[in-house]
This record gives C-alpha cells, structure tokens and sequence, in this order.
C-alpha cells in the first residue's frame, strides 16, 4: 500500500501539467501550493473555467493576467472577486450554500478538482480539516483529483475523510493556513452584542458566523450555561467560550456534545485547538445547512447580519446596489431553520449607521438593483444598538414603526416622514 502511496506524490508543477486547455476546475480550501503552481503555468492556458467559495490569500485566477487564460466563477464573492466581477473579468452565481453542493452533481461537472488536506494516518485516512463545505459532491464528480497535503492542515474529526488512494495525484507541501485575527470591538458592536445576547437562553444552540458582530455577542454569554454550535462555521470567540465552560453542547437535541460546522476560520490557536478535537464534528454543507437539519436542534438561534433592512423587513447582505459584495451565503438556511426549531430564533443584527455615521442602514427603500436576500417573510428579531424588534405577525405599519424605533436618531425623522405618507397617519 506504501507503494501505492508514493507513486501518487507527484511536484505541485507536475500537477497542473495535468490541466489541459478548456478544463472546467474547481478547488476547496485554498491549497495555495497548488496556485502557486498554476500561476507559473497560466500564460500556456486556454479557456479554463474555475469555481469556488471564497478566495482567500494568493489567488491568480483572480488576477489581471488571467484574462485570456483562466476565467473564474465566484459561488461567493469575496475581498479577492470583488475587483474581478465588478470589472468583468470574472462572474458571481448566486445560490444557498446548502445547494452549492448539487450545483457540483447536477448543474456543472468539472473535469478537475483541487483539494486541501491533513497527512493520512496509518489507515491511510486524509481529512479534509477546516473546510468540508462541498468536498464530496466535487470529489464524487470531478474527473481528475488532486489534494495538496499539509501538515499544517488540522485533522478535524467528523464527516470530513477520504482514503489517500481514492485522489489520482498528490503534491506534499507545508503551507501556512491563512489567519484571520480577531477585530477590536467599539461600543456600538458592544451594545449590539449584548442586545443580541439578551435573546439568548441557557440550553441555545448557535450559529455564528465570523467578525466583529459574533464576537461582541460571544462576550456577553460569559452567563450562559450550556450553549451549544450547529453553525456553517465558526471561531476563535467559541473556542473561547468552551474553555470558560459556557459552551458544553449538553442539551443539544442533535449531535450532543459536538460542535458543528462545515467550514473554520481564525487564528492559529483557534486551528490547533481544533485539531484532533473530537468535540467538533466537521460536514458537508448540504446536510449543516439542510433547514430541516437545523430545525431538529431544539432553541437554535441564528445570528446574521447585513447592509441594508428596509422599512418593510427586507434584508440586503450581499451588495451595494447592483454592485455585488459578498452572497447569500447560509444565511436563509439558517433563517428558515431556526424558526422551524422548536425554541428557535433567527437574529438579524446590524449597526444603525455605517461607521461614520454618514449613511443609515435601516431605510424606506433598498438601494437600486439592491438583492434581496432575506425576504421580509422570513425575516423574525432585528437587532441594533438601539434594542431588539421581532417583526413576525406584524402588520407592515407595525414592522415600520418598530424598525423606525431601531434606527440611529439622526436619520428617524426621515424615515418618519416616509412612513407618514405610506400609512396616511401621523406618527
């Protein structure tokens, strides 16, 4: 079996010698080694279509030279195919993340797939470490498999292995994984922290995200008694909370004891605290963001943000107007799940201006061409500095003045003007 082993391990640039001319490729967890290599060959490229999540770190087929050689398909647009797709050189398809998986076995083939993962162990098992996300639908299609194998990569546990010999080539490298420092939190991000917190009961199961919003509110459960994770992802802020003992997963409903997610970001710390961790239990997207999965855990709370609500509940989290900033993400799985939760609430928390105070984010009208990624159906708690608001069962003129309510008092009078003319009644 050794032998069989070895006769795969192969150069990075012997790899994407393997990339032939019209390849559709796809790759999952950012096997930078991998790029490196591709970036080299790139100019001898033609018509070679890519796919993936979010690029992080060294990413060519982002860059201005390839134009002409690779062009790339965002499934989620972030800090490196913002530039990219606003300029034409690359372009977003929009999907829930519980689907992106069946976009890789229904919609697209690829002809190659670039994987990310752990040293085998002596069952010659890979894992596929801090991001799953839709490893087993592309590595169930893909024609051609090819994994970088690092031994920075932690070896997370959970429905995350694959047999080393099951990839046609393997490349070794030791690249550092790409961090993701915790921000410092102002006083707003603090207020909004605690006013989410505040919604929480002892017993919750989370879903959080990253940055400054789940880490206010993480600070502010230090009370809590045995919260637990089923969440896309998450990060330094709940390792942080299980060494405090606050996060058990004791009366989670599913998966007790285990924290779930599909895929990890943060810093090294967080990464060898996850590493052969046998309490956090790694998935495939489809089935961590299945909404009838995420129902079956009792008090689920899902906490998501956004750029603009509307006075109606219409939530905007993925661009500004038609210019495209991120996507919709796992946010309306979650949404949908943890009202389907028995307990369960979904949270959408938000700053009441942008940062300078210049712009408000509650508004009477979305920008134009602005996505609507929440409707306002689904949208249940809405959370600013001001307080909380839970805009289910509630007439239009309800949800209006309550949002008004949650506004920063700069802007109210505006919005009241608005909601005076479309109502017919005084304030």
């Amino acid at each position: 079996m050794k032998k069989l082993y070895s006769e795969k391990y192969i150069s990075a640039q012997e790899a994407v010698q393997k990339i032939k001319n019209g390849d559709k490729m796809a790759f999952v967890g950012n096997p930078e080694a991998l790029f490196v290599a591709l970036n080299e060959r790139m100019s001898e490229l033609k018509g070679v279509e890519t796919y993936n999540m979010i690029s992080a770190g060294f990413s060519p087929h982002c860059s201005p030279e390839a134009v002409g050689h690779i062009h790339h398909n965002s499934l989620y647009v972030g800090v490196q195919d913002r530039k990219p797709v606003e300029e034409g050189r690359a372009d977003f398809i929009t999907r829930h993340y519980s689907r992106i998986p069946s976009f890789f076995t229904d919609v697209e083939t690829m002809d190659v797939g670039l994987f990310h993962v752990s040293p085998p162990d002596k069952h010659g098992f890979v894992s596929f470490g801090i991001t799953v996300s839709f490893v087993f639908a592309l590595f169930k299609t893909a024609k051609l498999k090819i994994a970088q194998v690092n031994r920075q990569m932690p070896r997370c546990h959970g429905d995350c292995f694959v047999h080393v010999s099951q990839f046609d080539w393997l490349v070794e490298a030791d690249t550092p994984l790409r961090e993701f420092p915790r921000a410092e939190l102002t006083d707003v991000e603090r207020a909004i922290g605690k006013n989410c917190a505040d919604l929480i009961e002892d017993g919750a199961t989370l879903q959080l995200g990253i940055g400054s919003l789940p880490d206010a509110t993480l600070l502010c459960l230090k009370d809590k008694k045995d919260l637990g994770i089923h969440s896309e992802m998450f990060a330094d802020g709940a390792m942080d909370l299980v060494e405090a003992g606050v996060i058990t997963n004791a009366r989670k409903t599913l998966h007790p004891g285990k924290m779930l997610a599909t895929f990890l970001m943060g810093t090294r710390k967080f990464f060898d605290f996850v590493d052969d961790n046998p309490s956090v239990y790694m998935a495939p997207v489809d089935y961590t963001n299945d909404p009838y999965i995420i129902a079956q855990n009792d008090k689920l709370v899902s906490i998501n943000s956004c750029i603009q609500i509307d006075l109606m509940g219409q939530v905007c989290a993925e661009s500004f107007g038609l210019r495209q900033y991120s996507a919709v993400g796992g946010q309306v799985d979650f949404v949908r799940g943890a009202q389907m939760s028995k307990g369960g609430i979904s949270i959408i928390a938000i700053p009441s201006t942008t940062a300078d105070l210049k712009i408000s984010k509650v508004v009477p009208f979305l920008d134009h061409g602005a996505a609507v990624t929440t409707s306002r159906n689904d949208v249940n708690f809405v959370v600013t500095e001001y307080g909380s608001f839970n805009l289910q069962g509630k007439s239009l003129r309800e949800r209006a003045k309550g949002l008004i309510g949650l506004a920063h008092p700069n802007f109210r009078p505006a919005l009241i003007e608005e909601y005076e003319k479309r109502f017919k009644n005084k304030w």
